[in-house]
């Protein structure tokens, strides 16, 4: 599972180093080739959507090697893309195979850990944003050796506009790129996926595994006396706190430029020590996980994202309190979405649909709350709209976590205790 969250976070992230080479490759700019990102999106609420239906009647291993099976072909195509509808088609494509993964991992290890999976839960997570680290190095080593964009993007990017449409007509609709090197990135990711997917495929023909699922099956159902509210009070949780992961990784570097007055150079690092610290600390809370509760981990992030977005908002124009606070803010967010997984379960069981909705409200914030930052942004940009952004998602996940807690430690009535047993019998 670790294996495949790791091809996972290569797939999602291989897009961004290498989107001017794909609008090349179909022969537009890269304003005009936006809709890819949104492409990708509806994929994945599509996905995460189909997964959590056919994960409640279907064999995991045999679900996750498929969407394996089907990310792997998509990571070949897209690059032989020669037609900017049809690239947007496969990004589509290949986005809905990433969120039925998505959903399937987090599934899985509650299936075959239940409420003792924190470390594994970590571990699946770091997992993915350890590909995401490493998905740019790759792009870099495969596209390092290629022309540089400045000698041949203006004649590719700006055909004549009487000729863009006859072209885009006779072009064919796939063909190998110009520079292979876009091919081989691909490709290389492509094979990974494809490896593991046969593993995947091993375990649904292996024997134990259906003894594994029967013993699975027969651990005891728990199910909240407020199970529906805490999995729409966690939706919201989620979409905030992705919301303000996402939107403070991608507008942090314009807002040290433009508003901290910080040099491009000085903005990267900043950039990097957010997703360096993010990643790191996803890898260390593997190993605290095995001796914190998710619970105590979740207020610790709390604690620590509500400080550090407090310091930021603060002495927003201070380069040093800027690095010192950016650092700790991408720690506090590392673990907070996994141990959010793993805290529900300890309360109430999660089926294939709830995960899938849990899943979406992160995708939801992932999608709604950057894009609004960055229209108010644009209204007020003598203010530091995204620092505010980050706080106020910082109080308002401080102050849902204990109406969660509260909620979920509710004792359930007498009916709902005889249908327990009933249900773990059936």
């Amino acid at each position: 599972v670790f294996a495949t969250f790791l091809g996972l976070g290569l797939g999602v992230a291989i897009l961004g180093p290498t989107f001017q080479d794909l609008a090349r490759n179909v022969n537009r700019n890269i304003s005009s080739l936006s809709l890819i990102f949104v492409g990708r999106a509806s994929g994945f609420l599509c996905g995460s959507m189909i997964g959590g239906v056919l994960f409640d009647c279907m064999n995991n291993f045999l679900l996750m090697g498929i969407s394996m099976l089907a990310t792997t072909v998509g990571l070949y195509i897209i690059p032989l893309c020669k037609r900017a509808v049809l690239l947007i088609v496969m990004m589509s494509v290949l986005g809905t195979s990433i969120g039925i993964l998505d959903t399937g991992g987090n599934i899985l290890i509650l299936a075959l850990w239940g409420d003792k999976g924190a470390p594994h839960m970590q571990s699946l997570h770091f997992g993915f944003a350890l590909g995401a680290f490493l998905a740019p190095l790759l792009a870099k080593l495969a596209l390092g050796t290629s022309v540089s964009a400045e000698n041949h993007t203006e004649p590719a990017f700006q055909p004549p506009a009487t000729n863009g449409s006859s072209e885009a007509d006779s072009a064919p609709l796939f063909g190998l790129p110009d520079d292979m090197n876009l091919f081989w990135a691909y490709a290389f990711i492509g094979a990974y996926i494809f490896i593991v997917s046969l593993f995947l495929f091993a375990l649904f023909f292996k024997k134990s595994s259906r003894q594994e699922r029967a013993k699975v099956s027969a651990q005891a159902y728990r199910r909240a006396e407020y199970h529906k509210t805490l999995l729409c009070l966690l939706f919201v949780f989620f979409f905030f706190y992705v919301g303000a992961e996402i939107t403070y990784g991608s507008y942090i570097f314009s807002f040290a430029t433009t508003y901290a007055g910080m040099e491009e150079s000085e903005a990267a690092g900043l950039n990097s020590i957010f997703w360096g610290t993010f990643a790191a600390c996803r890898g260390l809370a593997i190993f605290f996980a095995t001796c914190l509760q998710p619970g105590t981990m979740i207020v610790l992030s709390n604690i620590g994202s509500l400080a550090s977005s407090l310091f930021l908002v603060l002495f927003n124009k201070n380069p040093l309190c800027l690095w010192i606070a950016t650092s700790v803010y991408g720690a506090s967010m590392a673990t907070t979405f996994p141990s959010g997984i793993s805290w529900i379960e300890q309360y109430t069981t999660i089926s294939g649909k709830s995960a899938a909705f849990l899943v979406i409200g992160a995708a939801l914030g992932d999608m709604a709350i950057p894009a609004i930052i960055g229209v108010v942004e644009g209204q007020y940009p003598d203010l530091p709209i995204v620092l505010y952004s980050c706080l106020g998602s910082a109080i308002f996940t401080a102050v849902i976590f204990p109406v969660l807690y509260k909620l979920a430690t509710l004792p359930l009535k007498s009916e709902d205790k005889k249908a327990v047993p009933s249900s773990s019998r059936l």
